[in-house]
């Protein structure tokens, strides 16, 4: 299949975010839409473009809990696309990445499946690690 057949990945991450929105109900997914447009000034269509800005709003939403919503959100969007990452640092240390960090991995990894990235692993104030993926 070619490339101009397949959706594009912001498409994907949209489906994403309402798949995890509509987990909370469809009057909550409205709601959390036109909260993000009114106070926030992000569409829905602005989101794969503005993750930062999407991150905060949802921070200022739900505080703390935004982080459980956003994890359901890469949960869906890790389950469309099939992510292929693979973790080869010591097992003992986790990569600690940012929503952001995370979906422009994957974002990377679906765009082109032959292109590798970074990702910076902080061990302690001084020396830092960098994972390719």
């Amino acid at each position: 299949m070619d490339r101009s057949s397949k959706k594009k990945f912001e498409d994907i991450l949209i489906e994403a975010v309402d798949e995890a929105f509509i987990t909370l109900g469809e009057r909550v997914k409205t709601s959390l839409y036109f909260n993000l447009e009114e106070k926030f000034a992000i569409a829905r269509a602005d989101i794969p473009f503005r993750l930062g800005d999407f991150s905060d709003a949802l921070e200022k939403i739900f505080g703390v809990a935004s982080k459980h919503l956003e994890i359901l959100i890469m949960k869906k969007l890790n389950d469309k696309i099939s992510c292929a990452y693979s973790w080869k640092g010591p097992k003992w240390l986790v990569p600690n990445l940012t929503f952001t960090q995370y979906i422009e991995m994957l974002r990377l990894s679906f765009e082109d499946k032959k292109t590798t990235g970074e990702v910076e692993v902080w061990i302690n104030a001084e020396e830092k690690q960098t994972q390719r993926i």
